[in-house]
């Protein structure tokens, strides 16, 4: 990271294990750009308990030629309290809270991505269903369309799959160009959908 990280056009994923620091390293970047900390736009500053990572404060983000300065992150682990500040500070938001966990989710992607901006989300994969990964993967794909960019930390091997995304995988090593076929996440899923057992067996072995 001291050389710097350029992010392409389009959307870039960060694929990494629980602790690699990807989630960090959006984060950082949200706050960096002037998201809110804990999920939303650069228009209003949500925030209920600081626990963020300082790493930010060492990140200079260099905005490219003609790029907007709105932006929004989508923070999984967070978005319960973001509904709750749009409750009192939307003024003509949708009832996340009426919604399931990923009918908000869906809503708020519907609602939020729909500019040339700059987008961050922190494995948003975590409400949504197959289906609606699927439909995730629209929504991204009309942002890129519109000329809008992406940072998106994830776990999901449906996602990573996106047809044009720049993948990076996060580890031990740091940050590595990859390929979807190369992940050890979809190698690991292919070979457990292929037979469970392999896998489970150990996980459920008898002292």
């Amino acid at each position: 990271m001291s050389e710097g990280l350029d992010l392409p056009p389009g959307v870039t994923f960060l694929v990494g294990e629980n602790g690699s620091g990807k989630s960090t390293l959006v984060e950082a970047i949200a706050i960096a750009y002037g998201l809110s900390p804990e999920g939303g736009s650069s228009h209003g500053l949500h925030q209920t308990r600081p626990t963020e990572s300082s790493l930010h404060r060492d990140l200079l983000v260099q905005r490219g030629i003609g790029t907007r300065r709105w932006g929004f992150f989508l923070r999984a682990e967070t978005m319960h309290g973001w509904y709750t500040y749009m409750d009192e500070h939307g003024g003509g938001d949708a009832d996340y809270h009426a919604m399931s966990h990923g009918e908000s989710f869906l809503e708020v992607l519907t609602r939020k991505f729909d500019s040339p901006s700059f987008y961050c989300l922190d494995e948003p994969e975590a409400a949504l269903s197959f289906s609606s990964t699927l439909a995730l993967i629209g929504v991204l794909h009309d942002v890129v369309q519109q000329g809008g960019q992406v940072l998106c930390a994830t776990h999901s091997p449906v996602l990573a799959a996106m047809p044009g995304a720049n993948i990076l995988e996060v580890g031990n090593w740091g940050l590595r160009p990859t390929s979807w076929d190369e992940l050890d996440l979809v190698r690991h899923w292919k070979a457990y959908l292929d037979a469970p057992m392999r896998y489970l067996r150990h996980t459920l072995a008898q002292d």
